[in-house]
């Protein structure tokens, strides 16, 4: 869908690696922006595995803090759709790579920089990671409690992902469409803070429209009836139910042999009763005894599977949610295929370079260097 489209990416990690590894999967020609050897340090070395191995991706080396190794950069920019960047705000400017420096060259370059907490703001310099962010937007407070109160770890990068990866690429698609009719880019300022709160926006929103308490068990989404819970089996693990519709709580309630509570769905007097007696039934039998008697019945059922399970779950298989990738140093490995909806079948078998190859001088080529110039530029360590 992305065919075209060219992107230059300068982070290694966080939710710009998260969204040009989407954009890649989606078509898009990704080119990894990454520093000369001598300053590897200033960037996050990911493991092997991760963002797919890099799979289908390009990559460049540059040293932005030389002459040559700017001008490189912005050669790749004059024929790019597409720059990402995660540093510090100010930090592009001060490099001279800022946008009024990409727009000088190519009007029509969509820049997106990926922050914690944006470009302005009283909290814009601050540093930050995945936790930061599910903390100040309300969605560790609204998640589950040990039982000293302390709010959840979660088990994925949310405001990575969500709030800041999908959050760039629906910000450079938008973009990218309204390019196609004005001709102009864009500076996109993509705060993983602001992604999670519009992911959060149910329980803001109800917030502020009726000064309703939000947190654990303060609502339907949040566990405050026994229909929306997490139980545990005969065999130590634990099922999820999801039963917000009357009609599949009443199923629920039949197929249990707990009729007489299919009326209390939510009735607040009585949910502790309610959620004992699930409880108590969930743990005669093993969860996958429960899925097989109750995910067929419309009751919302469904196991919590180790990710061990993922990955062998008939339904993943099915729709080709795993391909096999060959790596010249780590052999071969499995990896999550490209699945988001529309992005396309990707390859049974991907061969996926080590991290040292590099793409410069073919790309410096088709940038309209010539090799003598980019000998130059190898020769004093401004590009690699």
């Amino acid at each position: 869908m992305l065919d075209g489209i060219t992107v230059l990416d300068l982070a290694s990690v966080g939710p710009a690696a998260r969204a040009s590894r989407w954009l890649a999967d989606y078509g898009a020609t990704v080119v990894k922006v990454g520093p000369v050897p001598a300053q590897a340090g200033v960037q996050i070395a990911p493991p092997f595995h991760a963002y797919s191995a890099h799979r289908g991706l390009k990559r460049v080396l540059v040293d932005l803090k030389t002459d040559g190794g700017r001008e490189a950069f912005l050669r790749l920019v004059d024929g790019a759709d597409v720059v990402i960047e995660s540093f510090r705000p100010g930090v592009i400017d001060r490099l001279g790579i800022g946008y009024p420096a990409l727009c000088a060259r190519n009007p029509r370059v969509v820049l997106c920089s990926t922050s914690g907490y944006g470009q302005d703001g009283p909290h814009a310099a601050w540093a930050g990671h995945d936790l930061n962010y599910l903390g100040v937007s309300g969605f560790l407070a609204c998640s589950g409690r040990s039982p000293d109160g302390r709010p959840p770890i979660p088990g994925a990068t949310v405001a990575d992902s969500a709030g800041g990866g999908m959050h760039a690429v629906v910000a450079i698609l938008a973009a990218l469409v309204r390019r196609a009719s004005t001709g102009a880019g864009a500076h996109l300022d993509v705060s993983a803070a602001d992604g999670m709160l519009a992911l959060m926006a149910l329980m803001v929103d109800e917030y502020l429209a009726t000064g309703a308490p939000q947190g654990p068990r303060s609502g339907l989404l949040t566990g405050r009836y026994a229909c929306y819970d997490v139980y545990g089996t005969a065999d130590g693990r634990w099922l999820t139910v999801a039963a917000i519709e009357p009609r599949f709580w009443a199923n629920l309630c039949e197929a249990l042999g707990l009729p007489e509570w299919a009326a209390h769905q939510t009735d607040d007097a009585v949910q502790d009763e309610v959620r004992a007696a699930l409880a108590a039934v969930f743990a005669t039998r093993g969860r996958d005894e429960w899925v097989a008697l109750l995910a067929p019945l419309d009751t919302c059922v469904a196991p919590v599977l180790e990710v061990d399970e993922v990955v062998e779950d008939p339904q993943y298989l099915a729709r080709g949610a795993f391909v096999t990738a060959k790596h010249p140093v780590h052999g071969t490995f499995r990896q999550v295929a490209a699945v988001w909806a529309g992005s396309g079948p990707v390859a049974a078998d991907q061969e996926v370079r080590d991290v040292g190859v590099t793409d410069t001088r073919a790309l410096l080529r088709a940038a309209g260097m010539g090799d003598d110039d980019i000998d130059g530029l190898l020769a004093v360590g401004a590009v690699a």
